[in-house]
């Protein structure tokens, strides 16, 4: 919002001077600001037509928000009930 307000500001200052020294504005028509203008917002319908077309995602929970699911499915956890792992204490040679 800074720049334009500074942009907004230089222009009234410039206008001044040309008004002081009786200079026409070389700025173009109004018609040729509505046309940019209609540029500025015509740029902003494709992102938002492709938003709204756009299929919505399945989130399932809190944890989707965050992290993507893996894209060849879930993952093994460990398991509980695993295989005893083998005593250090009982390998003598």
């Amino acid at each position: 919002m800074k720049p334009y307000l500074l942009s907004a500001a230089v222009g009234l200052l410039v206008g001044v001077i040309y008004a002081l020294f009786n200079v026409r504005s070389p700025a173009p028509p109004v018609i040729a600001l509505v046309g940019l203008l209609g540029i500025l917002a015509g740029e902003q319908i494709p992102p938002l037509v492709k938003r709204w077309l756009a299929p919505p995602s399945t989130e399932t929970s809190w944890l989707h928000h965050q992290v993507k699911p893996h894209m060849f499915g879930e993952l093994p956890r460990c398991a509980d009930t695993a295989a005893p792992r083998p005593d250090p204490e009982s390998r003598h040679g």
